[in-house]
């Protein structure tokens, strides 16, 4: 059998057969439609517009500061202007907005004045962790570094931690309810937004720093270091890690908060969400990433403690603002015949209720348009 047709089948045997509404349809159209947009913009509620002005101030900025030619510049626009248009794209860009407002910030870093950002600490985090923890982490892990242990650190926070959020989309998107994928877009893309901009406007060096120039005035035009991600170039032979950290990271002194603890903690509460019998893989992987991070001299402990507080807060207002309801009774999302939404108020002990007492309409935050022909179920 045709490899492209057995997995057609298995599709249709395993997931597609357990459809039984069309809250889980996707709209395949590929026509621009107008007429849907200006729906949507006409409609949307006053959240809606707080939060898409935000991005796109955002997004302003970043082209603004970019040095691309002008040229591109337009091409990206009319890009975005066609993937918005487009009802099949459409549906996955607006909710990745957030992410996409990230990327382009963080890749302009470099390019925004000097004179417009602030200086870069050097005392506050080290300061910070041997007041809060009695010690500085960082240093005791990185002591004793070894072959075996400079592996077991960089399989976390240099392969894993880039390859799972596209892996956790997919689980998300099969396995978990229609539009739980908007939620995780917006909260890990708002995560990472915040933190970033946080990077910006708190500038703070890293555990190599300390030990590459002790304590002291850092500035914008010194190179980065790859910290202890240079032994596995030395250990593989080849350059991964010493130019792009050294020369072309776009974020030099953003140690505070660390967005590789925001980026684990933010998975591992959706893997949670999704599979919640393997929570203890998620708390497991979020301790590996946080060992790697101090081992590897790139972040303070005070710095994953920002990184999770970022998630925690994100993931809280999402969960009770977008996030739907896992049902044990379904298999995958073509299994769900109804939607139900995490209600802060109906799960209050105090009540003497629970969540799952209350069946409420998804809100119309973040919604597709009135349009019946828009289903926008990601």
């Amino acid at each position: 059998m045709n490899p492209i047709k057995a997995v057609v089948v298995l599709f249709d045997r395993y997931f597609y057969s357990e459809k039984q509404s069309e809250c889980s349809d996707l709209d395949l159209r590929v026509k621009p439609d107008w007429n849907q947009l200006r729906t949507r913009i006409r409609n949307m509620p006053t959240c809606d517009i707080c939060h898409y002005a935000f991005l796109l101030s955002v997004m302003m900025i970043s082209m603004i500061v970019s040095p691309l030619h002008i040229l591109f510049k337009l091409l990206v626009i009319i890009g975005f202007a066609t993937i918005f248009t487009v009802p099949l794209t459409s549906q996955f860009f607006w909710s990745a907005l957030p992410i996409l407002t990230w990327v382009g910030l963080f890749f302009n870093m470099p390019f925004i004045p000097v004179w417009i950002k602030p200086a870069i600490t050097v005392q506050s985090l080290p300061a910070l962790e041997t007041i809060l923890y009695g010690d500085n982490l960082s240093d005791i892990l990185a002591a004793s570094p070894n072959a075996f242990l400079d592996l077991l650190a960089w399989l976390p926070y240099g392969i894993i931690h880039f390859a799972f959020p596209f892996i956790l989309a997919a689980l998300l998107f099969v396995f978990g309810p229609p539009r739980c994928l908007r939620a995780y877009a917006f909260a890990f893309g708002y995560m990472n937004l915040i933190g970033v901009i946080t990077q910006l406007l708190f500038p703070a060096a890293p555990p190599w720093y300390r030990l590459l120039h002790n304590l002291e005035p850092a500035n914008y035009s010194m190179n980065g270091s790859p910290g202890g991600l240079g032994r596995i170039d030395q250990l593989f032979g080849f350059d991964m890690y010493t130019t792009t950290f050294s020369k072309t990271s776009p974020i030099i002194f953003g140690a505070f908060p660390s967005l590789h603890s925001g980026s684990a903690v933010m998975e591992a509460l959706f893997f949670s969400y999704l599979f919640p019998r393997l929570s203890w893989v998620a708390c497991a992987y979020v301790s590996w990433l946080w060992w790697s991070t101090m081992y590897l001299s790139h972040h303070y402990f005070i710095d994953l403690t920002g990184g999770a507080v970022l998630s925690l807060t994100i993931f809280t207002y999402t969960k009770y603002r977008h996030l739907p309801m896992r049902s044990l009774k379904c298999w995958c999302r073509w299994s769900y015949t109804s939607i139900e939404k995490f209600d802060a108020y109906s799960s209050n002990p105090l009540r003497g209720k629970t969540s799952t007492d209350v069946v409420i309409e998804l809100d119309e935050s973040f919604s597709s348009s009135s349009s019946s022909t828009n289903l926008n179920w990601v």
